[in-house]
């Protein structure tokens, strides 16, 4: 079995904090993978997810002890006993970094206290990589996670975050983005904002704007894990654009030309500001009206 970092003082083991793909499997880095295959024993929010994980590592997974969120303190004991007896532990969450939204603080916190060493293993997470797609300064930037749901406590989440100069960052789920844009509206007023749904995967989309462009641009379902960044008070518009094509007139010059039309949709979207399938659909319109 590979060494995978310094025992901590008096014979203790090792934790390391290891951040896990988002979406993209590609994205485990090598140093994770070396972690993974070399641990006695992993703490996992979801053991079902780090079997997974195992299995596209095509590594035998060690001793997997739950580690899941709505009961991560009465688990952190079992798991420093193993620290204390010497073992190595990897701890990882579904997706990201253990810790940001997710368990793993109190487990990292009591490693400490243990005197265990305590060793990050740095990669993904959505946070960040929403941040630096977004544009906004990264300067100063607040992370506030997920909102509370209603009431006062999601009133003064939102107080907080108006007074807040930076940029903010975001949690929220799908079914709840549109109203969690239009209250953020409300409070902060109508800033640029950057909306990013499922980031590294197969559907992943990054959308900017107003927050109010945005909350209407987003009707019906909309699934996935979403990431929300938020520019700080007084930060400066985006230069104003230089006029351009007609949509239709691009799409019909591309068709033309015999681009594949999915190639076509996806590229203009991203470039526009636009949903794929709005633009699918004026594809559809210009075929429809070339055949009458």
């Amino acid at each position: 079995m590979t060494d995978t970092g310094e025992r901590g003082g008096g014979g203790r083991g090792t934790l390391f904090v290891v951040a896990t793909p988002i979406g993209n499997l590609g994205d485990l880095s090598p140093r994770a993978a070396q972690v993974l295959r070399s641990v006695q024993a992993v703490a996992a929010e979801d053991t079902r997810r780090t079997l997974k994980l195992y299995a596209h590592l095509g590594a035998p997974a060690p001793a997997l002890v739950s580690l899941p969120a709505f009961d991560e303190r009465g688990r952190v004991a079992a798991i420093v006993e193993r620290l204390v007896a010497g073992e190595s532990v990897a701890l990882c969450t579904d997706a990201g970094t253990p810790g940001v939204s997710d368990p793993g603080a109190a487990l990292v916190a009591a490693a400490w206290a243990a005197g265990a060493t305590v060793v990050p293993i740095p990669g993904p997470s959505a946070a960040l990589a929403a941040l630096a797609a977004s544009g906004f300064p990264a300067d100063r930037f607040l992370f506030a996670g997920f909102l509370p749901r209603k009431g006062t406590g999601r009133a003064e989440a939102l107080a907080f975050l108006a007074a807040t100069p930076a940029t903010l960052v975001l949690y929220e789920a799908g079914n709840r983005t549109r109203e969690t844009l239009e209250d953020l509206a409300a409070a902060l007023g109508d800033r640029e904002a950057l909306v990013a749904r499922e980031l590294t995967k197969l559907h992943e989309e990054l959308l900017r704007g107003r927050l109010s462009d945005l909350a209407a641009r987003l009707v019906g379902e909309v699934r996935g894990e979403v990431t929300l960044v938020v520019s700080g008070v007084g930060a400066a518009p985006p230069p104003r654009p230089a006029p351009e094509v007609p949509l239709e007139d691009e799409l019909a010059r591309r068709l033309a030309a015999g681009e594949l039309p999915s190639a076509i949709a996806r590229e203009v979207a991203r470039a526009r500001g636009l949903k794929r399938s709005d633009v699918y659909a004026a594809l559809e319109r210009l075929k429809r009206g070339s055949e009458d």
